[in-house]
């Protein structure tokens, strides 16, 4: 082993240990059949992404024969190698899970994939009619002529691939036809059924007319495949006079990038793969035959079927915060007191009555927020241009460069504009991805100012499937530190010194440093000293050579993260007193909370930022200390609940493989626990309002 590999693990291979996790979920029987379903099409979501963002950026640098290795000792080729062998084990898991499992057990349960040669005389009629009177006229097929440009399709979307005889040319006896499926037409043809639901994938049924396109020739062979392109781009922002409009083209030059992977049904011929493989010049190596339905995460709809609520998880549902009254403004709570809640399990439903409050009130003057990732109908969006169009100063910044999300973001930045929003359209260089709203509004003694931070985005949808936290507050420094926040990044200019909170690429990462040195110093006196964290990834070879250090001054180090770790815990003088462990439950954990001991005054903070480089050094992010005692505690008690957990937690060890955390004699899950104890408290405080009856009387 490398010195790196020593003490780091590599950031793709950790990626790909995070998604086996989620696997694990699908592959244990213990699961509901529908959970296990749609924890299998997160796990294909994911390694689409991968692929698009990851595997693109290494062929890249492998191509240019790029030698540099990272931190832990792997160039792009060998990164490339170790990835490609560990997917095709994780593709085996996937169908094999799904053809063996879970195909048999839905079939039985009554949710059935149907064949041609199972189907009725009464389902094939439907399926022929729909073919001639809807998928006829709607398909295309495109023919692939030798020397000329590939056609450009939506992908990563389903295609099939006709094989026909040439009689033509003698040299060339086959001529080669794609028929793309696009992303409208539904992939499941839902079919009459006595029993349950039945339906026949769409691939199955263009595959199996396909003849009627090509009436005067004969159809050899017909397959489906599915080819993935690198998204690992970037606009050249020192030259781009109109950001926009770059933005614009940067999704046009996505769809024409270099192709990562060629996924295609297992069964197809070897001549037909072959030209495939030549079509789209994909190495031989990023060829992946598929035993099974192409795109799995289509399977997410299923998982959801009314009628089977059976075969999933009893609902969690969110609650109103027992700290928020529905009957008083919030900014007569916030002056009183600040307030967090911890999302999904606490409705998101007060951050958006916060801004839509805002948008109607009078007294109110301005609104300034950020957008990352926001929902196709978005409340909030909504209360902004309200607010403008009633003469408020409204400020968005909405940031064009959210990976896949840049389309919609554009269109919202567009409609922000025509209502008057002043828009922003992120910061050159650097990513916004700080979740910050601060709302200025007169009253009688003044200006008095308002704030919201988030761990997770102004999206009230993923917010009901992230685990996030909200702190709201009217705290006098934190009010002052936004509005500067937001004047440095309007303006152009360098924010003046803040009072509380840290930004990147700025000073964030100096300050978690500073903190971790601080416990250094307390374990070398002998005094009491910890840290624990929770964040989503740890890759930042700063903070994990302060970690080291700090493990081997006697630091207690608890890290409780979801997703990629380089960081190896328990190494004999080097990490032996850093534990690691994560979590993969029904909520995606996504909130970052630090608790330093500090000497016994302790530091407790949440940010938008993860434990990364992008995020310290090329994104604007906040870090937000909660010094409002209430919340602080809630805070330091959340962190001790996700350390208990013996159900849902896996430790890393320090060969970088996770195993199932050692359960004692009562099983304890984070999640379930905060569930019931904010459904418990939400019915508490409900009782509690008094009940009295008020009799109607008369006028006289």
């Amino acid at each position: 082993m490398s010195h790196g590999a020593a003490r780091f693990i590599n950031r793709e291979l950790s990626w790909l240990q995070f998604n086996q996790r989620v696997l694990d979920i699908a592959l244990s029987a213990e699961q509901p059949l529908l959970e296990r379903l749609k924890f299998l099409a997160i796990t294909a979501s994911n390694l689409d992404e991968f692929f698009m963002v990851r595997v693109g950026g290494l062929q890249l640098l492998a191509k240019r024969n790029v030698q540099r290795a990272d931190f832990a000792g792997m160039t792009p080729e060998e990164q490339l190698k170790k990835i490609r062998e560990r997917i095709r084990v994780m593709l085996a898991d996937q169908y094999r899970c799904y053809r063996e499992e879970l195909e048999p057990e839905l079939f039985e349960a009554g949710i059935r994939r149907v064949r041609f040669d199972d189907a009725t005389q009464a389902q094939m009629r439907v399926i022929e009619e729909r073919f001639d009177e809807e998928l006829a006229s709607i398909l295309s097929p495109i023919a692939l002529w030798p020397g000329e440009e590939i056609p450009m399709f939506p992908e990563p979307e389903i295609c099939v691939a006709v094989r026909l005889q040439n009689k033509q040319e003698q040299e060339n006896p086959f001529r080669y036809v794609l028929i793309p499926l696009g992303n409208q037409l539904p992939r499941f043809l839902t079919l009459p059924s006595e029993t349950g639901y039945e339906f026949m994938l769409l691939e199955d049924v263009v595959g199996m007319f396909a003849q009627r396109f090509f009436p005067d020739e004969t159809v050899i062979e017909t397959t489906s495949f599915r080819i993935t392109r690198n998204a690992d781009l970037i606009v050249s922002e020192d030259v781009a006079s109109d950001f926009m409009a770059e933005m614009e083209q940067l999704l046009q030059a996505r769809k024409e990038s270099h192709c990562v992977r060629l996924e295609i049904d297992a069964q197809a011929s070897a001549t037909l793969q072959a030209h495939l493989t030549q079509t789209y010049r994909v190495s031989p190596a990023d060829v992946y035959p598929i035993q099974g339905p192409l795109d799995l995460s289509d399977m997410m709809p299923l998982s959801g079927l009314k009628g089977f609520e059976k075969l999933t998880d009893e609902p969690w549902v969110s609650f109103p915060s027992a700290e928020i009254s529905t009957t008083d403004s919030m900014f007569e709570q916030l002056s009183a007191k600040s307030i967090l809640l911890l999302h999904p399990y606490e409705s998101f439903d007060p951050v958006i009555r916060f801004i839509d409050e805002a948008a109607d009130d009078p007294d109110v003057l301005s609104i300034k927020q950020t957008l990352y990732r926001t929902s196709s109908d978005s409340p909030i969006v909504a209360a902004l241009m309200r607010a403008a169009q009633s003469g408020k100063y409204v400020t968005a910044i909405v940031e064009l460069k959210a990976r896949f999300d840049e389309v919609r973001n554009i269109d919202w930045a567009k409609q922000l504009e025509r209502e008057g929003v002043n828009v922003i359209y992120g910061v050159r260089h650097l990513k916004t991805h700080a979740k910050i709203c601060v709302i200025v509004r007169q009253e009688p003694q003044g200006i008095r100012r308002y704030v919201h931070f988030g761990t997770g985005n102004y999206n009230e949808k993923t917010a009901r499937l992230y685990s996030d936290v909200s702190y709201m507050t009217s705290d006098f420094d934190l009010c002052a530190d936004a509005v500067s926040f937001f004047n440095a990044v309007t303006g152009g200019s360098s924010p003046q010194p803040f009072h509380k909170l840290e930004a990147a690429p700025l000073s964030l990462k100096s300050r978690l440093l500073e903190m971790i040195d601080i416990e250094i110093d307390q374990a070398n006196r002998g005094g009491k000293a910890f840290i624990r964290a929770k964040v989503n990834s740890l890759v930042d070879a700063e903070i994990i050579e302060a970690l080291y250090r700090a493990s081997a001054a006697g630091v207690t180090v608890q890290l409780n993260i979801r997703g990629i770790c380089c960081l190896r815990p328990g190494v004999t003088n080097l990490s032996e007193n850093i534990e690691v462990t994560s979590i993969i439950d029904r909520y995606l954990e996504h909130a970052r909370i630090v608790h330093f001991h500090h000497g016994g005054d302790d530091r407790v903070l949440i940010s938008s930022a993860d434990w990364m480089p992008r995020n310290l050094d090329r994104r604007i992010e906040l870090l937000v200390p909660v010094e409002d005692e209430p919340c602080k505690s809630r805070l330091i008690n959340l962190l001790e609940i996700y350390f208990q957990d013996n159900v849902k937690a896996k430790r890393l060890t320090k060969e970088g493989e996770y195993v199932p955390v050692q359960k004692s004699s009562q099983p304890f899950r984070a999640q379930e626990y905060f569930q019931q104890t904010i459904s418990r408290r939400a019915k508490e405080s409900k009782q509690q309002h008094v009940t009295f009856f008020e009799p109607h009387k008369s006028p006289s």
